[in-house]
């Protein structure tokens, strides 16, 4: 039996139907299925996903192998089992509700042959809105350096491995970590890779996000969240001696899985979690969390953790309350300058530098972000019937700007917006004529944000108005030349201001009129 060029192996429990297409796009690989072997592990599935499997692997005897086992609780063991099996010159890792663009195989094969590449990335997309970090995908490089790339924020198994690479350092996957397993895998692969190449011309590889959102990431608790992220930092800091390199790697870690355990839903635990989490991130960042790991670090999260590093428990409360606020912060002017008055801004207990805190680029989109007030109908200032929108800003600033810096819009209609000190802040008013509200409606209607666009210390920033509580204005029929329409000023389910405008058609005119008037009625 000859040697298969690459071998796919598949993971598998209970995805279906996701699975018969990721199958199906693997037998249709235009490799060739002489050139190719699917290694598939059914878990222990309950859905009919083994049932599957083993309808493809007769269907196609000499490409698919099928083996079934107990449930192991994650995709580590039933990999390990199937690179156990593997014979192919190279090992690809799809999961089984993913699925490969037709030419993959054949383009990452022969890149890595040319190349001689012993791992080598396809671009990868997410579908059904499933987010994949794209840094790493941006162009072809025949060389991806692991420090000095994105690299380090594309560590999922799916890619291109030469096998002798992987039995050569006895690669395995981490069967005590129920997520975030192939990330060791992945990393000490690249480490030990001679190249690493990147292939950035064409749709590898599709990401699926279930619409039952049950892949084990989505599905993850937080203790296992948090024991992962324990896990990662910890792997990363024996395989890589102390200094640049070890920091290029893990301000990824620090970023993403630490720093992520420090959100909005951190407040909602337990006091006794709060601490507990609390402490054991602490001890990461004590232990690892170096200045060049901070310095590489987006402003928010390398404040987090630096706060839960220096601060107590009701610091780190504060902090994430003040992050998670989605209005304007308080903030001090300094030369120019915004600087937010967030945990740890000028204390001395702390010690961080000013611009930790400078939200100048983000001032314009800061302060776009009101609050609604109130939804009514009056008249403008030619006296025409409108649409009036109030709205409440925090800052006083925002009085000071030019009439050209601030514009409230529905859809593409600008209102005409007037601004005055009060409320402890600045009230925003805005009128939308009605005959303008109709021109610009699509002709079947539409429903549209009305959202806040502010020009300001060169940037520009837009938010949708919100309200923390409903707000409405009656509906209102108006007439657009022989059409009438119905007008419905109102909050969706975000808490965002909308209007919805829908043409009035004689069936329903009726049915309207039905309700007001009901047969029989006096």
């Amino acid at each position: 039996m000859s040697t298969p060029d690459v071998s796919v192996i598949v993971a598998v429990y209970n995805t279906m139907p996701y699975l018969t297409a990721c199958l199906d796009s693997l037998v249709g690989q235009s490799i060739g299925r002489d050139r190719l072997e699917v290694v598939a592990v059914d878990d222990g599935s309950t859905d009919g996903s083994g049932a599957e499997l083993d309808r493809y692997a007769e269907r196609y005897p000499g490409t698919v192998r099928v083996l079934h086992q107990a449930n192991s609780g994650g995709p580590a063991a039933p990999s390990n089992v199937a690179l156990d099996h593997a014979r192919g010159r190279y090992v690809f890792f799809v999961g089984s509700d993913d699925h490969l663009g037709p030419e993959a195989l054949a383009r990452l094969v022969d890149a890595a042959d040319r190349w001689d590449s012993d791992v080598v990335l396809g671009r990868m997309v997410g579908t059904n809105k499933r987010y994949v970090h794209q840094a790493a995908y941006a162009s072809t490089q025949e060389r991806l350096d692991l420090f000095d790339s994105a690299l380090p924020w594309s560590l999922s198994n799916t890619k291109l491995f030469r096998r002798d690479l992987i039995e050569r350092h006895g690669l395995r996957f981490r069967t005590d970590m129920p997520m975030g397993s192939d990330q060791p895998f992945t990393l000490e692969a690249c480490f030990r890779a001679k190249k690493v190449s990147v292939l950035g011309d064409y749709d590898y590889y599709f990401a699926v996000k279930r619409e039952n959102a049950q892949n084990i990431t989505y599905a993850s608790r937080f203790e296992e969240r948090l024991r992962c992220a324990e896990e990662l930092v910890g792997f990363v800091a024996g395989l890589i001696e102390p200094g640049p390199r070890r920091d290029a790697v893990l301000v990824r870690h620090f970023t993403w899985e630490v720093a992520k355990l420090l959100r909005a839903e951190f407040l909602a635990l337990a006091p006794d979690v709060q601490q507990h989490v609390h402490d054991r991130v602490r001890k990461l960042a004590e232990a690892y969390l170096t200045e060049g790991v901070l310095t590489r670090m987006p402003p928010a999260e390398r404040l987090r953790l630096a706060v839960a590093r220096d601060g107590g428990l009701d610091a780190v409360r504060e902090l994430i309350a003040q992050q998670a606020d989605r209005t304007l912060p308080e903030v001090t002017i300094a030369d120019g300058r915004w600087y937010a008055q967030h945990v740890g801004f000028r204390d001395p207990a702390f010690g961080y530098p000013d611009d930790w805190y400078d939200v100048t680029e983000r001032a314009a989109a800061l302060l776009a972000k009101l609050t609604a007030t109130g939804l009514a109908w009056g008249r403008d200032d030619a006296g025409a019937r409108a649409l009036v929108i109030t709205a409440q800003s925090r800052r006083a600033e925002l009085a000071e700007l030019s009439a050209e810096a601030l514009r409230v819009s529905v859809g593409d209609l600008t209102g005409v917006t007037s601004v005055t000190p009060g409320g402890a802040g600045t009230v925003v008013r805005t009128d939308f004529a009605v005959d303008r509200l109709l021109a610009v409606v699509a002709p079947n209607g539409e429903r549209r944000t009305v959202r806040a666009e502010v020009s300001t210390l060169g940037g520009i920033g837009s938010a949708p108005l919100r309200t923390d509580r409903p707000v409405a204005a009656p509906r209102r029929l108006a007439r657009r030349g022989v059409r009438l329409h119905l007008v419905t000023p109102t909050t969706n389910h975000k808490g965002q201001v909308i209007v919805a405008i829908t043409p009035v058609t004689p069936g329903r005119f009726l049915a309207r009129l039905r309700r007001i008037w009901p047969s029989g009625g006096k």
